[in-house]
Parts: C-alpha cells; sequence; structure tokens
C-alpha cells in the first residue's frame, strides 16, 4: 500500500503546493479527521471516497485493506507525534510519502519570536503524565506541550503548583491559524483557573532554577508517626539505587514504601522510570501525596494494600523491585515478586539481621536467582545493614 499524508494547518483556507494538489487530483480514495474533510472538502473529487479517522483505529485500518493507494489528511507534521507514526505502527510495509507543514507549537513559537532548536516537546494528546512529569523533573528550559480535552493548560497549571513547580510562566495559543485565535501569556496560579478554547497547545519557559535533591536527608520527610528508625537512611537509600541499576531500568517496584523515600529519590534521580509502590498501612497514601509533593516527584503510582491480595495482573512486570518489608511474609512475597519479574531483573533487599539475610539467600536462590552483590554498612549509631543484590536468571 501507499499512502500520501498531507499535513494541515488548522486554517479555514489552506494553502497547498502544486505537487500537493496534483496528489488530491490524482486520487479518489481520501482519509483524515471531521474537521480535516471540512477543510478540504471543496477539493475533493467528486466521486470520492472519505474514510473518517475515529476509534477503533483497527476498524480503519481494516477499511484501508481494501485500496492500493490512499491519501491522508492529518494534522501539522504528520511524523511529528502523527498519523504517519500510527500508519507505520500498522502497516510496517506501507510506502509513505509524506507533505509536512508547521505543527502547533512550531506555529507558538514563530507567534513568540522564540527559538526553539532547544524546545523539548511532548504530547499529552491521549496519553499520560508520564513524559510530562520527566521534563519537569530534569528541569527542562522550554517545554512545549500538546494538550487534550484532559490535560488542559489549567490541568497542567495546577499539577505544576501541586508539585512545586512554579518556576515557570506558560504561553497558550489557542485556534492557531484561525480568525479567532489568541496567544496569551500567564503565570501559573491564573492559568490554573481559566477556561481555553480548543485546539490550543502551550509552551513553559523557565525563569527560575528549581533545587533539585541527590540524598534527601530523612529529616526532612514526613515520617510515619515521627519515627526515624521507619525510613530508609539517606547513605543507605543512595546504595540501594545504585544496585538496582535504574538507568537500564523501565518499571521500577517500591514493596512496602512506608514513607516513599525511596520511590522519591528514584524518580527524583531517575526521572524516566515508572513506578509502583507498595504498601498495606494505610498511612502509607498520606505520606506519599505529602513527601512526593514536598520533594517534587509525580507520576508514582502508591497501591495501599496487602501485597499478597494485591491483582498484580493489571500492572507491567518490573525489571528492578526493592523489597523494603516483608511483615513476617517474605518467602511469600518473594515467590510472589519474582514470578512477576521480568528475566534478567535486580531485585535489592536491605538486610538488618542475619536471620534476614541468610532467610532472604536462601528463598532468592532457591527460586532461580543469582546473589551478585553484598555490601555491609553501619551508620552511626545503627546496627550494620547488608545491601545485597540479585538477579533474576530465566523466566519461571
Amino acid at each position: 500500500m501507499k499512502f500520501y499524508i498531507i499535513g494541515l494547518e488548522d486554517s479555514p483556507s489552506p494553502v497547498f503546493s502544486k505537487e500537493v494538489l496534483f496528489a488530491i487530483k490524482s486520487h479518489r480514495i481520501f482519509s483524515g479527521g471531521k474537521r480535516h474533510y471540512e477543510l478540504v472538502a471543496s477539493l475533493l473529487p467528486a466521486d470520492r471516497v472519505w474514510i473518517d479517522i475515529k476509534v477503533p483505529l483497527q476498524e480503519v485500518f481494516q477499511t484501508y485493506a481494501a485500496y492500493e493507494e490512499i491519501v491522508v489528511f492529518a494534522s501539522g507534521d504528520p511524523l511529528f507525534f502523527g498519523f504517519a507514526n500510527t500508519i507505520r505502527k500498522y502497516l510496517p510495509g506501507a510506502v509513505l510519502r509524506v507533505y509536512p507543514c508547521f505543527n502547533s507549537l512550531q506555529v507558538l513559537a514563530h507567534r513568540l519570536i522564540l527559538p526553539y532548536q532547544d524546545m523539548y516537546m511532548v504530547s499529552l494528546t491521549g496519553r499520560p503524565w508520564h513524559e510530562f512529569d520527566k521534563a519537569l523533573i530534569e528541569g527542562k528550559e522550554k517545554i512545549g506541550v500538546l494538550t487534550d480535552h484532559r490535560h488542559t493548560p489549567a490541568a497542567i497549571a495546577e499539577r505544576m503548583l501541586t508539585y512545586g513547580y512554579d518556576n515557570y510562566r506558560m504561553t497558550v495559543g489557542e485556534k492557531l491559524g484561525n480568525p479567532g485565535e489568541s496567544v496569551r501569556q500567564w503565570k501559573l496560579e491564573e492559568a490554573a483557573i481559566q477556561k481555553f478554547d480548543n485546539p490550543n497547545c502551550l509552551i513553559l519557559e523557565r525563569i527560575a532554577l528549581r533545587q533539585r535533591f541527590f540524598g534527601i536527608p530523612e529529616e526532612t520527610f514526613y515520617l510515619l508517626n515521627g519515627r526515624e528508625r521507619m525510613i530508609t537512611k539517606m547513605p543507605v537509600r543512595l546504595l540501594t539505587l545504585s544496585r538496582l541499576d535504574l538507568y537500564q531500568r523501565h518499571y521500577f517496584w517500591d514493596v512496602g514504601f512506608c514513607t516513599g523515600s525511596v520511590s522519591i529519590e528514584a524518580k527524583l534521580q531517575f526521572p524516566h522510570l515508572h513506578i509502583t509502590a507498595f504498601e498495606c498501612r494505610e498511612e502509607g497514601r498520606e505520606l506519599m501525596e505529602k513527601n512526593s509533593r514536598k520533594f517534587g516527584a509525580p507520576g508514582i503510582e502508591a497501591v495501599i494494600a496487602d501485597f499478597l491480595e494485591v491483582d498484580l495482573s493489571e500492572y507491567e512486570c518490573p525489571d528492578a523491585v526493592f523489597l523494603g518489608g516483608y511483615g513476617g511474609q517474605m518467602e511469600a512475597m518473594l515467590r510472589k515478586i519474582i514470578r512477576k519479574m521480568k528475566a534478567g531483573g535486580i531485585l535489592v533487599f536491605n538486610a538488618v539481621s542475619e536471620e534476614s539475610l541468610r532467610s532472604f539467600e536462601e528463598i532468592v536462590v532457591g527460586l532461580g536467582l543469582q546473589i551478585e552483590m553484598r555490601d555491609r554498612v553501619a551508620l552511626n549509631e545503627y546496627n550494620p545493614i547488608v545491601v545485597i543484590r540479585a538477579k533474576k536468571i530465566v523466566q519461571i
């Protein structure tokens, strides 16, 4: 199959090159969204066939299969979070000819006379917050954001304020390319209470540096009943994270998170991670919320339940796990974790006694894991701790 993919600005009177006009006139099968049809209907031949792009996309591609050549209209640059990428996903063998125009973030940058070669671009259109959170934590100087009806400029501003990222100013472009176009700059507090016309996009510009912690002192966390002994101490926490090899990992589980210190430190140092944290105590919900907001670590999924009763089928298989607590059920918890963990995954445990160290080693070795590292550390008046790392060699 061959696709001619034509990018459109959101202008009521699109202007096309001769090559694009020839592609339109020489074909009969066309596809795009409803808005695209409104923009180009007058240019299409009378005997045209129009295929609406709508969910479920599987049905759209089943319709495509009846034709050899299709002209597709898409927004902006079809290779920029666009439909050309969708075609490559569903039909990797298809031949593509792409005719791009400026995407909406480029148009907004042009309106601002803002150089954008260093702008980090994120799409929240039908996507989760993950990449946006990553950009915030990394402190990108300029962030361009594609929005949708849920991830609105107001919702984005509210999330930034919730996690302490008030060191940006926001410029929102509404209905760019239309007669009713608007480009306005906002303080985040103002943007959070506004309503914006669709379609819109926005650019965030950093106006001040925000502190990014490396090794958060334990006394600065909100603690479980004020008990400082119930938190993984900062030097041990950093050693633990180093042993988890998190630069190479994607899905990290923190089992028995208590205050959330390990999850939060991991998110700040490795913001690409998808982190799921489990805790049986209800107090953990508030502690994770308060601590993640205090230190600017959005995106940690906290699960409050008895881990042994959690249905893990809805969660991605982890490739790194920290066992922070086991409530007297070490073997049962390790069996459940290891069964779900990916082959090649890393499991780290901090043993506070010879008995817990011996039990951990016997269980994981018996389940086919390989012990790779042991580090014995002692802090102040606390008892020595052994940070032990095991690797899952094969899937079981």
